[in-house]
This record gives C-alpha cells, structure tokens and sequence, in this order.
C-alpha cells in the first residue's frame, strides 16, 4: 500500500487541493509545513492526530516544518463562537519557548517563527503587498467567517487569514515549502496561502487536511473544550494518558488506533478481528495505549502507568512509591492532617463517606482498605506510623473509590 493509499486507509485525508498530492506523496522530498499557535506551552492529544501525519510524511521521506505562531498567536484564529482572548507578548513568548523544546524532543522536526519575518512588515506594505490579492467576497465566503457573521467578528480576527496565507508564501520563497497539512478546520486559511503563491508569484503550492479527532459524539479533543490531554508528561502524566486510551469507547478504539497509532496496516487489522471477537479483553485499547505513550513519552512510562493501574485495581497499594502514588492521585483534592485521626473521622472529612452512622456501615462490612490492609476497627487511629514514608494515606472504599489524606 503507497503512503497515500495508506493515509486514506486510516482516515487521515479529508480535503486536497489538488489530484497530484497522491503522487506527490508517494514520490518523497517534499517540504511541507504544519503550524500551531501558542496558545499554550504544551500541545495536546488533538494536536498530536495532525503530527501523526507530518510524522508519517517524514518516515516516508518528506522533510517537515513546524511553524509556530508567535505572531498569528497575539492574534487569534477565529473560533467558530466567539472570540478568543488576547494573550500577553510575555505568554506567547513562554508558549513558544515550550512548544519548540517539546516538538523538537517528540518529533526532531525544524521549527520556525511567524513572528521573525511578521514583525517588521508595516501596516501600509501589508496591505499594498498582500491584502490587495484577497477580495472581501472571497473572504466572505470561507466557512469559518460564515459562521461569525452572524454573532460578529472583528477586523483583527478577519485578518488572520491573511496573516497565515503570508506564511505559506515566505516559507514556499524562503524554505522551498511547497506544501500545508493541517487538521480540517483550517482548509480556508491554507487555500488562501495557495491564493496568494499563485497571485503574487506566480507558482503552485498544495494543501491538505485531515480531520479533527473526536468521541462518538463528534466532540473533539482540544483544550477549548475543557477536556485537554496535554503531550507534556508533566501536565497530563502517562497514568492519565493510559486511563484515557484504555477506557476510550469501544465503537472508536479501532478509529483511534488507525488515526493515532504507528502500528502497521496488519496489525491493526488483526487488532480490529480480536476486538470484535473478545472486546472485554480489550487488546487494542491495550495496543494503542502502549505504542502512543511509548511514542510520547517512553515505554518505561507506559511500563509504570501499567503497574499504578494494575496495583490500584487490585488494591495493594504498598506496593506503589511514593512517586508513583504522587502520579496517580496528581489531581485528586486530598484531606491535609497535622496530627492522628480516627478512622470514622477521616472518612467522613474526606467525603468517603457522608456521615458517621455510614462510615461505621463500611467499617463493619468490610468495605475500607488504608493503604492496602483492611480496616475493621472502629477505633482505629491514623498516624504517621501507618503512613507510607510518614506522609500518604491511601483509603479504598469499596473496589474503586479511593481518597487521599497527607500529614503535613
């Protein structure tokens, strides 16, 4: 199968400007360029299905651009319901610094600036060199600005269109890029750079994108929805990660698995038989966990987001570092204590149980574990010679709840 053929295969393709990409494509040595804006200084899971794509071009033999939007971020692309805030040069400027260690450590692609050639061209020259080839109608008419017409837009985020077909042409004169590949939503702005290449010099460039990465109810995956993955380990640990692709949805994990994974066309097929034979086994979810965090991070932290989950499922929690606990309980509210507490105290302090009549219920009935060692005395003390290390206590209620308390 050619890598074009293979693109499609996955569903990474959804819109072309031109019949010759297939080819292009197949041939190798093109230089093509995939933008962010640094709207935060970490990309995240929905960021990461468009890379998969730049990385599959440089595995077969394309040379990659990163550009980051150091100018086009202090603008914002418009939004498809409102507008976004301005962030500070000092945020951008932290942003890009975080986004070109983090693409440079994951992916070893080239980066550039939009800001280094952005910000010395005035305001006449840009709109007697650039804005004069792009009519009001044919901007009109984009998707995105359709949508804002209603609600309004402004003449700064109008411009932004502008502002990214500029970029194509620079890095077409400056870096031979003759190609844009983005996620789905950014199709008008990378016509509008192949508009402007062809208008002012005369040449051919090309585009294409795949699509946005969602949940079966057509959600994406983006910060803007309040439900970031983040590629930074430090932000969204392994564990995190793990979590999120052992437990995707069953109707979606062989879609994840083509879009995001680099297992090849085979295994992924063979992948695709055993989950509609023994879903409950779980071996693609098992499959795209271990090959996207071992891609992103290393299989050492695959290996490690293995153990917490397998150790908090079973319950022996002694077993983990104190670490590892630090990992898997990152966001987890926890009840700070400065001396010993009863048991019935502390579970109802910690909200694991909503009264002192219940948490005698859940004593007596076998049902709380602290730090892996069933509780069935009501008078039980909790100090730090029962912590690990002297500091965290871990109480399990039931199979799967579990509540965090750290002496100070």
């Amino acid at each position: 199968m050619k890598l074009f053929d293979e693109l499609v295969w996955r569903g990474l393709v959804k819109d072309v400007s031109s019949p010759e990409i297939a080819e292009k494509i197949n041939n190798g040595g093109v230089t093509f360029y995939i933008g962010t804006d640094p709207t935060g200084d970490s990309m995240h899971i929905g960021h990461f299905c468009s890379f998969s794509i730049a990385q599959r071009l440089k595995n077969g033999g394309h040379n990659p651009i990163l550009l980051i939007g150091g100018a086009t971020g202090l603008i914002g692309d418009p939004k498809p319901s409102a507008e976004r805030s301005i962030i500070t040069y000092e945020e951008v400027k932290k942003n890009v610094d975080g986004l070109t260690k983090q693409v440079k450590e994951i992916y070893g692609f080239d980066v550039v600036n939009n800001y280094d050639w952005s910000k010395d061209i005035n305001f006449i020259d840009y709109l007697r060199d650039f804005g004069k080839y792009f009519s009001v109608n044919y901007m009109l008419d984009k998707d995105i600005i359709k949508r804002r017409l209603d609600t309004g837009i402004t003449y700064t985020e109008f411009s932004y269109m502008l502002m990214q077909a500029l970029d194509f042409l620079w890095l077409y004169e400056n870096k031979n890029c003759t190609m844009q590949i983005a996620g789905s939503d950014q199709w008008g702005n990378i016509t509008s750079g192949i508009e402007l290449i062809r208008k002012k010099i005369g040449k051919e460039a090309y585009g294409f994108t795949g699509p946005l990465i969602t949940d079966s109810q057509g959600v994406k995956f983006g910060k803007t929805e309040g439900n970031a993955l983040w590629l930074d380990k430090n932000k969204t640990s392994s564990y995190e990660l793990y979590q999120f692709l052992i437990n995707a949805e069953d109707e979606m994990i062989i879609e994840y698995l083509k879009k995001l994974s680099f297992l090849s066309v085979e295994e992924i097929m063979e992948l695709e038989i055993k989950h509609k034979e023994h879903p409950e086994l779980r071996e693609a979810h098992k499959a795209l966990a271990k090959d996207v965090i071992s891609f992103l991070h290393s299989e050492e932290d695959y290996n490690i987001a293995v153990k917490i989950s397998e150790i908090l499922f079973s319950g022996e929690i002694t077993k983990l570092t104190k670490d590892e606990i630090n990992i898997a309980f990152k966001d987890m509210p926890f009840l700070k204590l400065n001396e010993e507490k009863n048991i019935i105290d502390a579970l109802v302090e910690s909200e694991a149980c909503s009264s002192k009549r219940e948490a005698r219920e859940f004593i007596t009935n076998g049902s709380i574990t602290l730090n892996g060692e069933k509780i069935t005395d009501l008078e039980f003390l909790i100090n730090k010679d029962n912590a690990i290390d002297k500091e965290l206590v871990i109480i399990r209620r039931g199979k799967k709840k579990y509540y965090l308390l750290k002496f100070s």
